[in-house]
C-alpha cells in the first residue's frame, strides 16, 4: 500500500530520474520491485535539530535529576555556552565526524530530509565553521540536508546582548549569505536569550538577504515571539509551550507552522504543554522534530519523538505522521519539495512491514523501515 499523509493508499507507483512519475498507475518500467504489500510512506522530515556539535552535557543532566532547571544551569554558566567552548576547540572535520553517527541514526528510521542549525559558535569564525561542517555533512550523506543560521542562540560570555545581536546582523549574516552557507535564519527569543526588538531586526535583515525566518519561541515563558514572528512571515515557530491565544491566532492567519519538540519537554521535565487543542481548532499546522542537541534533547530518534508527541502532547496518530512528513517540510518552506508522495516530487519514501501506520505511534522502540529510498535510490 502506498500511503500519503492522509493514509489513503494506492497499489503502485513509478519513479523516473529520481522523482515520482506516476501514482496508482501501471506504466511501462525498465525495472520493477515487488514490495509484497508493505506500507510505503513518505520519507520522514526532521525539521529542527542542532545535530552538529562537540562534547556532551551529561553532567548537566545529573544536575537536573537533582532538581536544577534549564534556566538555573544556563545562568550558572552551563547550557549552550558550555557547548560553545567545546565547538570552538574542535576542528571542522571533527564536527563532521561526530555528527555522522547521529545523522545515520535518524536515516535508519527513515529520515530523508534533515535540518541542522548552527548556534554553538557565537562568533563569525566559529559560526562559519559550524555552517561549513553542516554543508560538508550534506555532501557526505545521501539525503537532503538544510542548514539554518542560529547566530542568535545565546549571548557569549563577556558580551552585552544588544552589541552581540548587532554583530550577528551586521557582520555574521552578510558573510553567511554571501557564501550561501544557510537556507534559513533562526533566533532564540527568551528571557535568557533575545527579545522582540532583536527578533524584528533580525527578520528585517534576513528578508533583505532572501533567507526565510524561523524562531525558537515561548519555550520557557510567554513573550509573544511566536505571534510577532508569524506576522513577520516566519515559516515556523518552534517549542511553543507558553504560546498564548494571540500567538495561535497570528500563526493561523499567517500560516506559520507550529513545530513541537517533545524531546526537550521530556528531557527538561517541563510541565507546561504547548496548546495543541488551540492549534488544532485554529487550523495551525503542527510539525514534530527531534530537536537533537547535547543539552535539552539528546535524542537521535524521530520515531520516539512522534510517540512522545502523542503520549505527552495529545496528538492523534494521523497528526503525528503528518507532523514528520508534510508539515515538517512546510516548517522548512519545502512543502512543494518534500513530505508527500506526489508526482513530480523527489522520490523519498520508506517501506514498513507493519499492520498499519498507527503502529509507528503504538510501539516504542524496535521499529524501523525495511527500506529507505532518497531520490529513488535505496540507502
Amino acid at each position: 500500500m502506498v500511503a500519503d499523509t492522509e493514509w489513503s493508499g494506492e497499489s503502485c507507483f513509478a519513479v523516473s530520474d529520481g522523482r515520482f512519475s506516476a501514482i496508482g498507475e501501471d506504466v511501462a518500467a525498465a525495472h520493477r520491485v515487488d514490495l509484497g504489500g508493505a506500507t510505503v510512506l513518505p520519507g520522514l522530515v526532521d525539521c529542527h535539530t542542532h545535530l552538529v556539535y562537540a562534547g556532551d552535557r551529561c553532567s548537566e543532566h545529573v544536575l537536573r535529576l537533582g532538581g536544577a532547571n534549564y534556566e538555573e544551569i544556563a545562568r550558572a554558566g552551563g547550557g549552550i555556552l558550555s557547548t560553545v567552548e567545546a565547538v570552538r576547540a574542535a576542528a571542522e572535520s571533527d564536527l563532521v565526524d561526530a555528527a555522522l553517527p547521529r545523522a545515520h541514526a535518524l536515516m535508519r528510521e527513515g529520515v530523508t530530509l534533515l535540518e541542522i542549525k548552527s548556534g554553538y559558535g557565537l562568533d563569525l569564525e566559529n559560526e562559519l565553521k559550524l555552517l561549513k561542517a553542516i554543508r560538508r555533512l550534506g555532501e557526505q550523506l545521501p539525503i537532503r540536508v538544510r542548514a539554518t543560521f542560529l547566530g542568535a542562540h545565546a549571548v557569549p560570555r563577556g558580551r552585552d546582548r544588544s552589541g552581540y545581536v548587532r554583530e550577528v546582523i551586521d557582520q555574521m549574516l552578510p558573510v553567511v549569505a554571501a557564501e550561501r552557507l544557510a537556507d534559513a535564519v533562526d533566533i532564540f527569543v527568551e528571557t535568557i536569550g533575545f527579545d522582540l526588538t532583536d527578533l524584528r531586526d533580525l527578520a528585517e535583515a534576513a528578508e533583505k538577504y532572501g533567507l526565510p525566518l524561523r524562531v525558537h519561541a515561548e519555550q520557557l515563558s510567554a513573550m509573544g515571539a511566536s505571534g510577532m514572528a508569524a506576522r513577520l512571515g516566519a515559516t515556523s515557530c518552534d517549542h511553543l509551550e507558553f504560546a498564548q491565544p494571540d500567538d495561535v491566532a497570528a500563526m493561523a492567519t499567517h500560516g506559520s507552522v507550529a513545530v513541537l519538540l517533545p524531546g526537550a519537554f521530556y528531557f527538561l521535565r517541563e510541565k507546561q504543554r504547548p496548546p495543541v487543542e488551540a492549534f488544532r481548532k485554529a487550523g495551525v499546522r503542527m510539525a514534530v522534530a527531534s530537536d537533537m542537541n547535547p543539552g535539552s534533547s539528546p535524542i537521535a530518534s524521530l520515531l520516539i519523538c512522534m510517540h512522545m508527541a502523542c503520549t505527552l502532547f495529545g496528538l492523534k496518530a494521523s497528526e503525528a505522521l503528518t507532523a514528520v512528513t508534510r508539515h515538517g517540510a512546510a516548517a522548512m518552506g519545502m512543502e512543494r519539495k518534500a513530505g508527500s508522495i506526489d508526482v513530480g516530487r523527489p522520490a523519498d519514501f520508506t517501506v514498513w512491514n507493519l499492520p498499519s501506520p498507527e503502529h509507528l505511534i503504538y510501539q516504542l522502540g524496535g521499529v524501523s523501515p525495511t527500506a529507505v529510498y532518497a531520490g529513488g535510490n535505496r540507502l
